[in-house]
């Protein structure tokens, strides 16, 4: 039996269905800066394209079925936090959204906006093609 479990040693893949890959990898690519690290097409009537960067424990896959409407993100709440310790980095990732053509959005819970408004202090919420949202937060994540 090993020291730690398993999964600490894991990567992890975040998944979830679109109605339009197009639509969403401007978003991620040019706004994020996620590179497409791998994509498939017609398996089992499915496409996918899968985002990240090679030295990250973790990479966003997306993927669409022809015929199938997944619908937008059921809430406004459906959150990807990205935790930015270093200040000239979240403002240079803010920055690099704003110069893609995203603004930022009013976050459904107040908290992510580090002030209560639009454009906060702390967090910063941009909003996908699919109506799922996404958060640059100044400062890192504290047990």
């Amino acid at each position: 039996m090993a020291d730690s479990p398993p999964l600490l040693k894991a990567h992890l893949r975040i998944a979830r269905p679109t109605p339009s890959i197009t639509a969403l990898l401007p978003f991620y690519t040019s706004g994020l800066g996620f590179s497409i690290i791998g994509s498939f097409t017609g398996h089992a009537g499915f496409d996918g394209v899968m985002l990240g960067h090679a030295s990250l424990p973790y990479h966003l896959e997306f993927t669409q079925q022809e015929g199938h409407d997944v619908g937008r993100a059921p809430t406004k709440d459906n959150l990807l936090v990205f935790y930015l310790p270093d200040e000239e980095d979240w403002t240079d990732a803010v920055q690099r959204m704003e110069k893609a053509g995203f603004e930022s959005v009013k976050g459904w819970n107040p908290y992510w906006e580090g002030d209560g408004k639009v454009g906060g202090t702390k967090g910063r919420t941009f909003e996908d093609a699919d109506g799922w949202r996404v958060v640059l937060w100044k400062g890192g994540w504290k047990v």
